[in-house]
């Protein structure tokens, strides 16, 4: 009888654990333990753990009210959540508990955002659709990675109760996909934007043309597309994007909340477009396509009149592709143009991005002219570069040009992680996962006013980079460091921490199929 009725208290607390369970809260004393509430990246600006954690049933509705911009990031939510927990995940605009996606005015600016967790649901509040798709970001690394596969797992699916608290430090937050070396599709280039967004990157940089390809069409030069994209590194195919490719992954990348900087590398790097049009050459002899890797043999014709006609189709067509603020002009590596050259080809081309309404980027070469009014100068010297050309860059700051920092050395994605890495370069020496997170971007060039460093970007070019896989190995584990340069405050920036919160990603990034390095800097969890 005894041994009755203890049988019988053990079931009716089980069906009790079974109504809290259901009932959307978490008991603290669960055993399996929610993912702690700092432990995502970018590190937050502000976390406060505390109170029961908040366990996503099949009855978790997501909430948004009445507005479609908030509805769209739910949308996205439920697609992300509802192949690996099974469950109905309906978004709706009214209701009691569950996740709720909130538009609010408040201290968030455009990006940032709170997230509120506890006994009753989650609330995200931000003043905008980026702020509540970044608070979306942070919640899905909250829940266990098995959430990111595409197949139903078992769960449980516990956040963690407290508040975060989130802004980020600076508004680039870019990262450069290199197309013209080796061409990707636009589902690869979708792929990698879902790894931008994990992260909290809100700009894609398109490398667009180099000698090795030209990868969007422009009507009123059609050959630059068909001939100059006609090949890559190695003599492949090559490719280029039609407009309407060109307009879906603009599309693509601003439901994820990046914006789309296209860049046009000029007057260097152009050899794919002097052999599509002979007119270019100041000699009028097309130079055959060109599929190694050598830099500084090509340059427009700054002297003929046909060089800004083609200029200026070339920046009408694409900035009218383009809604976002910048278009990038390149300017580095111009070794074949004299300095003379340079800057009268500057001074001519940076009114015409203006007169199309876009501001203009460039290589931070571009400070050896005479920036224009509002330009970004991005800087991808070294450690060890030169005190004179740093001077320069910094003379530039400080006359009101942003400078937005890809230091080679620091945060190439392409550069070897130590030399047995059978992918990447290394004429910018080994780059680490430590090195490449251990820098501060607020005080990384001497001379440069703190305020006038707009942010950073990770470029990752593609000379031996062909396919997705190459992508995933040579951005990760770097790729989120660099996401934490941008968005987090410097007083978060600790490698020994941020080694045990990047260890953490690691079965994330198996269960998205991610094939990143292993670093021996990092403890990964075993496989």
């Amino acid at each position: 009888m005894r041994r009755h009725r203890l049988h019988l208290l053990g079931s009716l607390l089980l069906v009790a654990a079974a109504g809290v369970f259901t009932s959307g809260a978490a008991p603290a004393s669960t055993a399996v333990q929610p993912r702690p509430l700092g432990q995502v990246i970018p590190a937050p600006a502000s976390v406060t753990p505390g109170g029961v954690p908040y366990r996503i049933t099949g009855d978790t509705r997501i909430r948004v009210g009445d507005s479609r911009e908030a509805q769209r990031v739910g949308e996205y939510l439920a697609d992300v959540l509802r192949p690996s927990t099974g469950y109905p995940l309906p978004v709706t605009e009214r209701g009691a508990g569950g996740i709720r996606l909130r538009l609010a005015q408040g201290p968030y600016g455009a990006e940032g955002y709170r997230l509120d967790s506890g006994r009753g649901g989650v609330t995200i509040t931000a003043a905008g659709p980026a702020g509540l798709f970044h608070g979306v970001q942070t919640l899905r690394q909250l829940l266990p990675a098995a959430v990111e596969r595409d197949t139903v797992q078992p769960g449980p699916w516990l956040v963690a109760g407290g508040t975060v608290r989130d802004i980020p430090r600076y508004p680039w937050r870019g990262a450069m996909l290199d197309v013209s070396r080796h061409f990707f599709t636009v589902d690869e280039v979708k792929r990698y934007v879902d790894r931008l967004a994990l992260y909290k990157f809100n700009k894609l940089h398109l490398h667009l043309s180099d000698d090795q390809g030209w990868r969007i069409a422009i009507d009123s030069w059609p050959r630059l597309a068909t001939h100059g994209g006609s090949t890559e590194v190695g003599g492949g195919p090559g490719g280029f994007y039609t407009k309407d490719d060109y307009r879906e992954i603009v599309r693509y990348a601003a439901s994820r909340h990046l914006e789309v900087v296209p860049e046009i590398d000029m007057p260097g790097h152009t050899n794919a477009a002097l052999a599509s049009y002979a007119d270019l050459n100041c000699d009028g002899v097309a130079p055959p396509l060109y599929t190694g890797t050598a830099v500084g043999f090509s340059s427009l014709c700054v002297g003929k009149e046909v060089t800004y006609d083609f200029v200026d189709d070339v920046i009408r067509e694409l900035a009218a592709l383009t809604p976002g603020r910048y278009l990038h002009i390149g300017g580095d590596e111009a070794h074949s143009t004299s300095h003379a050259d340079y800057v009268t080809f500057m001074d001519r081309v940076q009114p015409v991005v203006a007169k199309y309404g876009k501001t203009v980027v460039g290589w931070h070469q571009l400070t050896g002219a005479t920036p224009a009014e509002g330009a970004l100068a991005q800087y991808w010297g070294l450690d060890g570069t030169g005190a004179e050309e740093k001077a320069r860059v910094a003379k530039a700051a400080r006359n009101g040009t942003g400078i937005v920092l890809s230091p080679a050395d620091r945060i190439y994605l392409d550069m070897k992680y130590d030399r047995t890495t059978p992918l990447g370069l290394s004429w910018a020496g080994y780059v680490e996962v430590k090195r490449s997170y251990d820098w501060d971007p607020g005080a990384y060039l001497p001379g440069v006013p703190e305020d006038a460093v707009r942010g950073v970007e990770a470029p990752l070019w593609t000379e031996t980079l062909e396919n997705p896989a190459h992508l995933d190995h040579m951005a990760f584990p770097r790729l989120p460091g660099v996401a934490e340069l941008g968005w987090s405050p410097a007083a978060t920036h600790d490698w020994e921490d941020y080694r045990t919160r990047l260890a953490a990603q690691g079965p994330r990034w198996d269960a998205l199929g991610i094939g990143y390095h292993r670093s021996p800097q990092v403890d990964w969890p075993a496989q």
